[in-house]
């Protein structure tokens, strides 16, 4: 998660799936909160992030991100805060995936991206896939709604709320993810989420 958006966000308390909205609308991956981005997904900042390309998902894919997602936090949690991780850190990651079914980190990292484009547009307390543009607005109305946030949180999160609805996701391609997402919804959750209540 940007740095920005972790201490405001985490402020508010918010459910990490409103989150996670935001982030895949601006383009970055949900998981890679919790992990640093692949090498060929680094990118400088004044470069757009490359697209995402979107992924008819399987069963046997969200399992090996589940299985693997104790292994890459594990080789993670090592790494200093905003730090890009060294080759070392990238094989160590590289075998994780390959560990868990996949060709490499970027085969595990494009399924990361195409579940973390679906659950992005899931409500939190619903469990229903209702569209990114629908769980901003919810989660703008949530922080307008918030009398205990502090002002200049609370101006900063609506600034990058606002900024995010700006720039949507790109739509679901494959309407089978939905599905399957949901399926395995609560545990994508607790595996990929960090900032959830």
């Amino acid at each position: 998660m940007p740095a920005l958006l972790r201490p405001a966000l985490a402020a508010l308390g918010v459910a990490c799936l409103l989150s996670a909205a935001s982030l895949a609308s601006s383009g970055t991956a949900f998981a890679q909160a919790k992990q640093p981005p692949a090498p060929s997904q680094a990118a400088p900042a004044q470069q757009q992030p490359p697209a995402l390309k979107q992924i008819v998902l399987t069963d046997k894919q969200i399992d090996g991100v589940l299985a693997a997602q104790k292994d890459m936090d594990a080789v993670t949690a090592k790494l200093p805060e905003n730090s890009a991780p060294d080759q070392k850190v990238i094989a160590q990651l590289d075998d994780v995936a390959k560990k868990h079914g996949f060709a490499g980190l970027d085969d595990y990292s494009n399924v990361v991206d195409n579940i973390s484009l679906v659950i992005g547009g899931f409500d939190p307390a619903t469990k229903k896939y209702v569209g990114t543009a629908a769980v901003i607005k919810a989660q703008i109305a949530q922080v307008q709604a918030d009398k205990k946030m502090p002002a200049k949180d609370k101006k900063e999160a609506l600034d990058e709320l606002n900024e995010a609805l700006k720039t949507p996701a790109p739509a679901v391609e494959n309407k089978g993810n939905i599905d399957l997402v949901a399926k395995h919804y609560d545990k994508l959750m607790a595996a990929l989420g960090d900032d959830e209540n």
